[in-house]
């Protein structure tokens, strides 16, 4: 019998890697880094192998797919953001039979999925920013599954998560983390005005609306905020339209969640979107 042993939101925002750079912003994103590297702490304490990321810079329009390769090795620019992101080494060893487990039995629960192993796809940046802090030593295996979905139901992305909870338990011989790998608000900066928002969310209403559904995650108002997800991706421009987040509720329980988040990266705006780490205590 397997075990999910520690459940995220991360944050993924490629001014980290920026922040690495000497210049302007040097240390600019401490805060975030810190937070990827107690998580990170925290995983091997627990003695977890493998971390799955549902990763919203996956775009993907039809059915689920999980990038199941062995081995990821390459050096990334971001076609998004090159003067953020370029020239990044990584190397990492994933893990195929956890990938196939994981695609074989939400198939089985009505949501196909493909698992990808003979595969040259690379890895994209909401999964290779956040192991740059957390596995840097490759002590992790990593599993990667594609959360832009385009033409999706939350309800759907949700049932994925549950059958990989109900999985891994089942029939995985080992310890795993997942983590949803994006923001809440996700409106850009207007381009012209991007330096000004480099510190802060698009608008105030974006800001209140991310900050109460955090107090709503911390005071455990699961009921609640499942009914509004919907919405709440729609109007306020939810990255990956929040089917990162889906698929996170749906191994915690969906609305029938009780645990109280516990914030290690308190809130914050960055070109415009609004940020986060915070663990999901499991039940």
């Amino acid at each position: 019998m397997g075990e999910i042993a520690l459940a995220a939101k991360i944050t993924h925002v490629p001014s980290m890697y920026l922040s690495e750079m000497d210049g302007p912003h040097k240390g600019c994103r401490d805060a975030a880094i810190n937070g990827h590297k107690e998580i990170s702490r925290r995983c091997r304490e627990l003695d977890v192998d493998t971390i799955v990321v549902f990763d919203t810079h996956w775009l993907v329009n039809s059915g689920y797919h999980i990038n199941n390769a062995p081995h990821f090795k390459g050096v990334y620019t971001s076609n998004e953001l090159p003067h953020f992101i370029k020239n990044m080494p990584y190397e990492y060893d994933g893990n195929p039979a956890l990938g196939a487990l994981i695609a074989d039995a939400a198939t089985a629960a009505g949501i196909p999925t493909r698992a990808h192993s003979d595969t040259s796809m690379g890895l994209e940046y909401g999964t290779l920013v956040p192991m740059r802090y957390m596995n840097a030593d490759r002590h992790f295996k990593v599993v990667s599954v594609s959360a832009m979905c385009q033409v999706h139901d939350l309800q759907d992305s949700g049932r994925l998560g549950a059958a990989l909870r109900e999985a891994v338990e089942a029939d995985y011989d080992g310890k795993i983390a997942v983590f949803a790998s994006g923001s809440l608000s996700h409106r850009f900066a207007q381009n012209g005005v991007s330096e000004e928002y480099l510190f802060k969310t698009w608008s105030p209403m974006l800001e209140h609306m991310d900050r109460e559904v955090v107090r709503m995650w911390e005071r455990g108002e699961w009921k609640d905020f499942v009914e509004m997800l919907p919405e709440y991706a729609e109007k306020c421009d939810g990255e990956g339209f929040m089917h990162d987040t889906a698929m996170l509720l749906g191994v915690m329980g969906w609305d029938q969640y009780q645990g109280k988040v516990e914030v290690l990266t308190p809130y914050f705006g960055s070109s415009g979107t609004g940020q986060i780490n915070a663990i999901f205590p499991l039940q």
